[in-house]
């Protein structure tokens, strides 16, 4: 009796299991008998149910895998069968509709309206350079399907046209928009994003190479500018009493005048009555005498005026101001026999044998900038002659309406020649130390990205996106995506840009 339990029990046990495995084994995707096709990246398995296709509805289960037989997912699948044109019976078409019912496995149904050879096309794709064909030869009098047409490894992928790249073609033949016969786009041209070009193109096109260099390079910065004085040579004449102008020698703004000569005179009550106590003291001597010429000093009289007024020896009406230092002047804001007050500018004198470059320079130029750079000047009046200048100062700020920052440069001016006023073109070469270099030529400019075409050998391009740095106008900086040595295309590079989209379809274009 309790032998009888425990079997019972047991056999229970085993119901339940062989419930659970028949269960599970429902539950997985059914596999195909099909032998798998290498095809380009995958390996494709194609099975018809039932194995004879027949008029009406008919089930097709295809497999994908990648290259290491794992499933691969999420691919475009589609299956098609086509009874070609007979006589006046148009050609007729079956399309299954596929959906992936497992990782890796694709089934749908088509249905057949008559008997006979149906050819069967079966199309799968994970992205623009992964996509291969295959045709079946299909018909309702036989069992299974056999194979007519796979892609290899170097096959061709399509047919496209150089004109619009967006057009797509199985076969050969011209492009329906212009007309034009397509070219051929191979998959491994596909995969690899490199293009064939033979040598006998390259010299049509003009194509030629170079190699990627490192060596010291200078960015030139070409700033606008223009010729000012130089404020540290400017010298204003004031007074430090009132009074009135008396002859005036100083007549004109642009005036040469010589350190020491005589600008003007002077009339001041208060001046005349310090020269006669400077007088009467000097008589004197001693202290007293000290005092008086201090006096005279503190009203703005210089060692060489003093010494006019002793040798004098009385006091005069009009007193001689005399120039502090020689230059030009360019300013002046008195006329003869006007009063003027303490303090009031009378005239500026600027002394020319030195001037300055101002120039203006850019937020993005100003980390490149710094005082004591060698900078060369060419002035607008003189063309082609160039002079060497030094930057002496670059202001601490910004211009708040420009966002620019003025920098000084200084240069001598022994002859007159440079004329404040005048505008000036500079130059200064911020050296940055040895970088990656290439031709301006080799770099084409791609919407955000800049793209340089690498030369494989065996007369294969290969497109590679770069990042690069400043120019100096023959050559670019490559801040990253080639190394020293690497071998590019230096000319010629929109025609290979042209053959490079048609044929490998690269997505940065």
């Amino acid at each position: 009796m309790i032998k009888g339990k425990y079997l019972a029990a047991a056999l229970a046990l085993l119901a339940v299991a062989l419930l659970s495995y028949w269960a599970l084994q429902s539950q997985r995707p059914a596999e195909t008998t099909a032998e798998f096709i290498e095809a380009g990246p995958f390996r494709i398995a194609v099975s018809i149910d039932p194995e004879r296709p027949q008029v009406g509805k008919n089930k097709i289960h295809i497999e994908v895998r990648d290259g290491e037989n794992n499933p691969v997912e999420g691919a475009q699948v589609r299956a098609v069968a086509e009874m070609p044109v007979m006589g006046a019976m148009p050609a007729m078409r079956a399309q299954a509709d596929i959906e992936e019912t497992s990782a890796g496995v694709y089934e749908g149904e088509f249905e057949l309206s008559m008997e006979g050879a149906w050819p069967l096309a079966v199309d799968v794709a994970t992205s623009h350079d992964k996509h291969v064909d295959l045709v079946f030869d299909m018909t309702t009098s036989r069992t299974g399907l056999r194979l007519t047409s796979a892609p290899g490894k170097s096959d061709t992928a399509y047919y496209t046209c150089a004109m619009h790249p967006s057009v797509k073609s199985a076969a050969p033949g011209t492009c329906p928009i212009c007309g034009m016969d397509l070219a051929p786009v191979s998959r491994e041209e596909l995969e690899s994003g490199s293009v064939a070009i033979d040598e006998g193109r390259r010299q049509a096109i003009g194509v030629k190479t170079g190699t990627v260099v490192r060596r010291p390079f200078a960015l030139p910065l070409r700033l606008q500018g223009q010729v000012a004085y130089d404020e540290t040579r400017l010298a204003d004449v004031s007074l430090r009493f009132d009074g009135w102008i008396g002859k005036l020698d100083a007549d004109f703004e642009g005036k040469q005048i010589a350190r020491g000569d005589v600008l003007f005179t002077v009339y001041s009550p208060e001046l005349l009555a310090l020269q006669d106590e400077y007088l009467q003291s000097s008589k004197r001597g001693g202290t007293t005498e000290a005092v008086a010429r201090k006096r005279l000093r503190l009203w703005g009289l210089s060692a060489r005026q003093i010494q006019w007024l002793r040798e004098q020896g009385e006091a005069r009406d009009y007193v001689p101001i005399f120039a502090p230092q020689s230059g030009v002047i360019i300013e002046k804001n008195i006329v003869a026999g006007s009063a003027f007050k303490k303090g009031e500018k009378l005239l500026r004198l600027a002394d020319l044998r030195r001037v300055w470059v101002e120039g203006f320079a850019y937020e993005d130029q100003l980390p490149l900038l710094r005082a004591g750079m060698p900078a060369r000047v060419r002035l607008t009046n003189v063309p082609g002659a160039e002079m060497s200048a030094e930057v002496i100062q670059l202001d601490p700020f910004l211009d708040p309406k420009s966002h620019s920052a003025r920098l000084r440069l200084g240069l001598d001016n022994p002859q007159g020649h440079l004329r404040p006023g005048l505008f000036a073109d500079i130059e200064v070469r911020a050296a940055l130390g040895e970088l990656l270099l290439v031709p301006r030529d080799a770099v084409l400019v791609s919407g955000d990205k800049r793209i340089v075409f690498l030369d494989l050998g065996n007369g294969r391009l290969k497109p590679v996106v770069v990042r690069t740095g400043y120019s100096d106008g023959e050559h670019i900086v490559i801040r990253s995506g080639l190394e020293e040595g690497d071998r590019i295309v230096t000319s010629g590079v929109f025609l290979i840009a042209a053959e490079s989209r048609l044929k490998s379809g690269m997505q940065q274009w």
